[in-house]
């Protein structure tokens, strides 16, 4: 779900992805080396061909550089920080993860729900992670200018006021040179919402050096 058009939640059609957990392929790591991603379609490879989103990038990218760690995809698509924060603990308890990656709050916008409870929302999914002994990369995200400058800047600064609170790692704007670009219609799938096939290794670029220093 970017921000070059649209006003409608992301994932509800054919193409949809439910949660992607760990696949087949990701490589064997030691006990505490799970990276645990918690997204929504722009992380659950919405309308891509299976194997190309980011998230598997990722893998290939962690087996690249020969790092010692599995990655487990927890994303939905549509999902808010409200289907997040409920999934989170479970998740938690069942994987152990070393890291956890939080991409979401977009839906939420889409969706018009108050501001106050996205950020709510995250800071307890923050939280809860820090609580388990998990490391935090919070992935921020922006809306489109047809919401209203001030609605803009307050969505967007909701991720930093809350990694620079928690003291957790932050991405500022998950798709940077992506959707912020002078002609972005390339970028995107048909519904100019969710990014194309092309825009998954900028994706991945935007999030590697904020990930690559919470590894051990």
């Amino acid at each position: 779900m970017g921000n070059v058009a649209g006003s409608r939640p992301d994932g509800h059609g054919k193409h949809g992805r439910r949660a992607n957990t760990q696949t087949p392929q990701a490589p064997a790591a030691a006990p505490g080396n799970t990276i645990l991603v918690v997204g929504d379609s722009l992380s659950a490879e919405y309308g891509l061909k299976r194997g190309t989103g980011w998230v598997p990038l990722l893998e290939k990218q962690l087996s690249d550089e020969k790092k010692n760690a599995r990655v487990v995809n927890a994303s939905i698509s549509g999902d808010t920080t409200s289907g997040g924060l409920s999934r989170l603990p479970a998740l938690l308890a069942q994987h152990k993860p070393a890291v956890v990656v939080i991409e979401l709050g977009g839906n939420d916008a889409l969706r018009g729900l108050p501001l106050d409870m996205t950020e709510k929302n995250l800071s307890t999914m923050t939280q809860t992670a820090k609580k388990a002994g998990a490391r935090v990369l919070l992935v921020g995200m922006q809306v489109p200018p047809n919401y209203g400058s001030a609605y803009a800047a307050t969505f967007s600064g909701l991720f930093s006021k809350i990694a620079k609170a928690e003291k957790v790692a932050l991405v500022p704007f998950f798709l940077k040179g992506v959707a912020d670009v002078a002609d972005p219609v390339a970028n995107f799938q048909a519904d100019r919402i969710h990014p194309n096939e092309q825009s998954q290794a900028r994706m991945l670029a935007n999030v590697w050096p904020e990930l690559k220093k919470l590894l051990k």
